[in-house]
């Protein structure tokens, strides 16, 4: 529309500096594509409405509507050529017709005032000379104008104070009404087009900010999607991000050597802390009794095993009752025989009835502190493999009489399992969390700064020397950011103290593990030695 409305400009007289105009506002223009960030923004559009007016300071307000709550006056940026001392603080004020602002923003109108301290009788604003007396200085002529969007809804004011009849003047209280002029008709014009434009670039900042929100929302939402299935892992996502941000950071910082080549701009980084937010976003496709999964038996497992045990007993117990019940029988029916003399054989087969009981119950209740034990998820020791072996053999008889195993085959591999508390195939389920991330995040349409986060989340179990998962890669297929990530992850499983099946290792033992994956060509050595060199390690707060 501005540029539209320059031809129509140049057909008015009194035109002057056509050239210089059309050169400012159509670099105004580019300007404002070219911004995105809200501030940067906003005080372009303040530096540019001043100097194409030659005007001596500004200011840019924001109209703040929140739903169930009265609208407010966001002031936002200020500018003064005069006064090089001036501190800008950014205020909240009540939105009402009595500020210049406030009742531009409230009707619409724009105000052309000569002089603001010579106001008309009988209107709803005034101006606040508060400014003037704390600072010294003296307020001539004012243009307030509304910023409107496509909608007509006010959104801003840009606020315009002292238009000087020279653009390098310096204003004092002596030479302001001399050194001043009001403001034109035709300037007021040429900036309620420009107030369009700015209203446009300021909306499609607040739709950017908006996208980002959203996506931040999203991700937090998907963080704590995750947690819920898999409480153990509380708060790990967040870690690895926090870790791998400041990995990168650090990393920019270095200008010899091998890290020299990497430098992660402001978007990267972003995209990489989303990434890392959502690496592990693919268990929730993995089935919750293995995440969950606390030693090497499931917790109703056991408890089955442990019922199988007592039936167990109480059948040794049963069985013993009944044999001496029946040596008795046979015994009081043989009346030759004496029964009550000391040191009788009755007595003695009962004693050795009760030892043998005794015997038995003792090594199930062996067999049951060698089950604990191996069921812990440590790396299993000889001797518990032997007695295990033994255990496998061991039956007894159900309620029905019927000989059972007392520990099932598939039990016992779990319970041998070597180190760990996974089986094979549970392994490879969660493995597969890796993949299932791949899979849901690049159906999402990410903006094109953040269209790498699959690839980045897809690559945070592989190793440099092709031993990781699920694709294999090796050192040159993976790109620095995953390198980092692979770093800040494995740390944080190392340290963490909320994993039931393994104790946090503190920090120097963690880190002397991955020197030895970087000595394997596992892990990134120059940027494991950024991340202990800088202790990026300590943002986390725990140094054990």
């Amino acid at each position: 529309m501005l540029q539209l409305n320059l031809l129509k400009w140049l057909q008015e007289p009194n035109t002057n500096s056509t050239q210089f105009l059309i050169e400012q506002l159509l670099d105004i223009g580019a300007a404002l594509s070219d911004t995105h960030d809200l501030g940067e923004l906003l005080n372009l559009i303040l530096s540019k409405s001043r100097e194409i007016t030659f005007s001596d300071g500004g200011s840019v307000y924001l109209v703040d509507n929140k739903e169930n709550q009265p609208s407010k006056l966001l002031f936002k940026v200020a500018q003064n050529d005069s006064l090089p001392g001036f501190s800008f603080h950014e205020l909240v004020m009540a939105m009402t017709s009595e500020s210049l602002a406030g009742y531009v923003a409230i009707t619409g109108e724009s105000l052309n005032l000569p002089d603001a301290y010579n106001l008309p009788l009988g209107i709803p604003y005034r101006f606040d000379k508060s400014f003037d007396q704390n600072t010294g200085y003296r307020t001539c002529s004012v243009l307030v104008l509304p910023i409107q969007n496509r909608h007509q809804e006010i959104i801003g004011v840009l606020q315009l104070i002292n238009r000087k009849v020279k653009s390098n003047v310096v204003l004092t209280t002596k030479n302001a009404q001399e050194l001043t002029q009001p403001y034109s008709e035709w300037e007021e014009k040429i900036l309620r087009s420009l107030a369009s434009q700015v209203a446009i670039s300021i909306e499609r900042n607040h739709l950017q900010e908006n996208i980002e929100n959203l996506f931040e929302g999203f991700v937090k939402a998907s963080v704590q999607a995750i947690e819920a299935r898999d409480p153990c892992t509380s708060g790990h996502s967040e870690r690895v991000a926090k870790l791998t941000v400041t990995l990168c950071q650090e990393a920019n910082t270095i200008n010899q050597g091998f890290l020299s080549k990497i430098n992660f701009n402001e978007q990267q980084i972003q995209e990489i802390r989303y990434a890392a937010l959502l690496h592990d976003f693919g268990k929730i496709g993995v089935p919750e009794a293995i995440l969950t999964k606390r030693k090497k038996l499931y917790e109703e497992q056991l408890e089955i095993i442990k019922q199988r045990f007592s039936l167990a007993q109480r059948t040794l117990e049963i069985e013993s009752a009944e044999a001496k019940y029946k040596y008795l029988l046979e015994h009081l029916s043989d009346k030759s025989k004496p029964h009550l003399q000391e040191n009788c054989s009755f007595c003695q087969n009962i004693k050795d009835s009760d030892l043998e009981l005794e015997q038995k119950i003792t090594r199930l209740h062996n067999y049951w502190n060698v089950l604990l034990t191996a069921n812990e998820p440590t790396i299993l020791a000889e001797e518990p493999l032997e007695q295990l072996r033994q255990l496998s053999a061991y039956t007894y008889r159900d309620v029905d009489g019927e000989l059972k195993q007392l520990i099932t085959p598939q039990e016992m591999a779990q319970l041998t399992i070597p180190r760990g508390n996974l089986t094979p195939e549970e392994r490879l389920a969660i493995q597969s969390h890796v993949t299932y991330s791949y899979e849901f995040l690049k159906r999402i349409p990410w903006t094109k700064d953040l269209q790498k986060i699959p690839e980045i989340a897809y690559g945070h179990h592989e190793k440099l020397d092709g031993s990781g998962y699920p694709r294999g890669l090796k050192e040159a297929e993976i790109p620095p950011q995953v390198q980092m990530i692979v770093i800040a992850d494995i740390y944080d499983a190392l340290t963490a103290g909320d994993r039931p099946y393994k104790q946090g290792l503190p920090v120097e033992v963690a880190l002397k593990i991955m020197r030895s994956e970087a000595a394997q060509n596992k892990i990134n050595s120059h940027f494991l030695e950024l991340f202990e060199q800088r202790q990026v390690f300590s943002i986390l707060g725990h140094c054990k």
